[in-house]
């Protein structure tokens, strides 16, 4: 039992007294530091500061030198120097067992298993290396080597799907892939330099690792049992990476030479992957519907929102205000229609035909615009290759079937005349003839004809004789030059009539003497229903 040295009494608790002055009850330090070298400190104070009188002796050690006789017969005996201090820390360090202090322990024993320990123990790993791999030597060797291989990934058959181009990187010295985009001008793609990056690719998987989240963790040797070598790309063949399956087509000719002196494979194709696009399908047009041009109704098939056709316009420029006008009578059973005239104008610029009937007075039957400009397809052409009418069926004695009427040509201008003797080769020999009796007649005796005339209609003698009289008044007038070509503009239809008000803005603009009363006179008797004016008659009196 330990017993308190102030008061003598049991270090117990109750019979222990505390200071109540003391703060401190650190140890004293006893190991420091000198001049940078490790020393010895002896302590002066114990725990709580009280002072240590390290020269006082035991109760045993004041017994055994009294008892002990002196050996020395010279002088007083020196007192022997303390030992060295040594901390028990450092006395009893790497000291565990108690025989020293003659305490003796049983034998050892197996410590007892806890059970949590022991679930939380992992199998320790093995590896498997081979023989002759070399980590380091395969980075020494083929550091920087990289074989490349050109490969797409055919994405067609699924929605909004397509056929893109890769770039697959193996690397050698830690037999690593990584798959490159392979962006074009224009493409519409952001500017991404990598699907997949730099990384060990598996192949084979553990049964159990199938479902292994990889998206979140990386896999590792426990959940691969086979990984991607450089003998799995192969020029010609599919492998799957990431769940896209990559055909390779081509390989850089670094590439050729390391499967050649590697596998021994000389012979790597390389591949024409771009598609060859099918051959057009025809279109084939819907039967025709006769409303409009067969061209015009055409363009509904080929666009969404149609466009008129193309033109040719130096034809139209070339041909432009180039009409040739002819006389016409309608082919009918029908004995009204007998004595009707038409006046047919064809439009050299665009091959289009207008037919307009001159009103006759107590004819009964409303004269003006018969058809508009349009182009008439010949009778038994076909909708697929509609053939047109053309300058050259058009002669003396020619049959015109319009939408199933027939005309019968009676006459013709004399442009047309100057026409087809300019451009003889367009016409047959059937129409040159026509027009040469047609000229014959015109070169009979005038005078036979007009007094033919006469006794058929006294008024066209009257018109005939102011039509001179007014030519004799106004034959130094300045606006005779022009006037047809101006009444001709006006004149889109080319049926010789023009409304009354533009015939008269057009006569105030070439200083016409409308206000003479023989040009007053002209007017009225060219003046016909409907408000329209024959300036064919009229322009005669301003010529020479």
């Amino acid at each position: 039992m330990v017993s308190n040295p102030v008061h003598g009494l049991p270090f117990l608790p109750g019979t222990s007294f505390k200071d109540s002055t003391k703060t401190a009850f650190h140890r004293s330090q006893t190991l420091g530091y000198r001049n940078g070298y490790a020393i010895v400190r002896r302590p002066t104070v114990g725990i709580g500061g009280d002072r240590l009188q390290f020269n006082q002796l035991s109760q045993a050690e004041l017994d055994e030198l009294a008892s002990k006789a002196p050996v020395l017969t010279y002088g007083q005996p020196k007192q022997a120097p303390p030992a060295d201090f040594i901390p028990a820390h450092v006395a009893f360090d790497k000291k565990v067992f108690l025989e020293s202090q003659g305490i003796e322990l049983n034998p050892p024993e197996k410590m007892a298993l806890d059970p949590y320990t022991e679930l939380r123990k992992q199998p320790l790993r093995k590896y498997v290396t081979p023989s002759d791999f070399d980590q380091l030597k395969q980075f020494l060797t083929f550091d920087k080597q990289v074989l490349r291989f050109y490969a797409i990934w055919d994405d067609t058959d699924s929605m909004y799907g397509e056929c893109r181009t890769y770039i697959i990187h193996y690397y050698l010295m830690d037999d690593t892939v990584e798959i490159r985009e392979v962006h074009e001008r224009n493409d519409g793609r952001d500017p991404f330099p990598l699907l997949m990056n730099r990384q060990r690719m598996p192949k084979v998987l553990v049964e159990n690792a199938k479902n292994f989240p990889q998206c979140v963790l990386e896999i590792s040797d426990q959940e691969v049992l086979e990984w991607y070598t450089a003998k799995d790309f192969i020029v010609g063949k599919s492998l799957t990476i990431l769940g896209r399956t990559f055909f390779i087509y081509d390989c850089d000719p670094f590439t050729r030479r390391y499967y050649k002196e590697k596998f021994g494979i000389t012979d790597l194709p390389c591949i024409d992957v771009n598609k060859q696009e099918p051959p057009p399908v025809k279109q084939e047009l819907p039967p025709y519907n006769g409303f409009g041009l067969v061209e015009d109704s055409a363009q509904n098939c080929f666009a969404l929102i149609p466009k008129a056709p193309k033109k040719d316009v130096i034809k139209m420029l070339v041909n432009d205000n180039k009409v040739l006008r002819y006389l016409a009578a309608l082919e009918s059973p029908i004995p009204e229609d007998k004595d009707r005239r038409f006046v047919f104008s064809y439009f050299l610029a665009t091959d289009m035909i207008s037919i307009f009937e001159p009103p006759v007075r107590n004819s009964g039957i409303i004269g003006g615009k018969y058809l508009g400009r349009t182009k008439v397809v010949k009778p038994y052409s076909t909708v697929d290759n509609p053939i047109y009418y053309g300058p050259s069926d058009f002669f003396i004695g020619a049959v015109i079937e319009v939408f199933g009427h027939r005309f019968i040509i009676l006459d013709t201008d004399e442009y047309v005349l100057k026409y087809m003797e300019s451009n003889a080769a367009q016409y047959s020999p059937e129409a040159l003839a026509s027009v040469q009796k047609h000229v014959r007649k015109l070169e009979a005796p005038a005078s036979e004809s007009e007094s033919k005339q006469t006794e058929k209609d006294p008024g066209v003698q009257e018109l005939e004789a102011l039509i001179d009289t007014v030519q004799k008044q106004l034959k130094d007038h300045s606006c005779k030059d022009n006037i047809r070509e101006a009444f001709q503009i006006y004149d889109k239809e080319a049926s010789g009539y023009v409304d009354r008000d533009m015939f008269f803005k057009i006569c105030e603009s070439l200083n016409v003497p409308v206000d003479d009363s023989l040009v007053k006179e002209l007017i009225r008797m060219c003046s016909h229903g409907e408000g329209k004016i024959d300036y064919y008659n009229f322009v005669r009196a301003f010529s020479n």
